[in-house]
């Protein structure tokens, strides 16, 4: 019978032990739509409902410059739907936005962030390939 023993790095960093990401460079993508890089746009996931676009606007500007903030709303409730689009214009701060905010406890809630894929709309119907 064979066996083997793993070992996987411990990812479990104090906030002091964290590096300087301002310093740290990120992998361009070349691709760009309306203007800003590809992955500049992310998503915010499990927001609580009382969340504002104003409010994502003044957290989410301490790690670059905003584009644009678009909170998905329920258009009948008109309150949040737990998720929203943050436009940054340097592919940069998009990366240092989610290294440093994905997985933290907001308002007892958990945040979700990732890039955002592309919709149909991005491309104006183009295809992929």
């Amino acid at each position: 019978m064979w066996s083997a023993t793993l070992s996987f790095p411990s990812f479990v960093a104090s906030s002091s032990a964290l590096p300087n990401y301002k310093n740290r460079r990120f992998p361009k993508i070349k691709a760009s739509l309306f203007n800003y890089p590809l992955a500049s746009k992310i998503m915010v996931r499990n927001l609580p409902f009382s969340t504002s676009e104003d409010f994502l606007q003044r957290e989410f500007s301490a790690f670059g410059e905003i584009a644009e903030v678009k909170l998905v709303k329920d258009e009948s409730m008109k309150r949040s739907k737990g998720y929203a689009f943050i436009q940054f214009k340097s592919q940069d701060d998009a990366f240092l936005a989610i290294e440093t905010m994905d997985r933290r406890m907001y308002n007892g809630r958990m945040i979700y962030i990732d890039i955002a894929k592309p919709g149909k709309r991005d491309f104006q119907g183009f295809s992929r390939s």
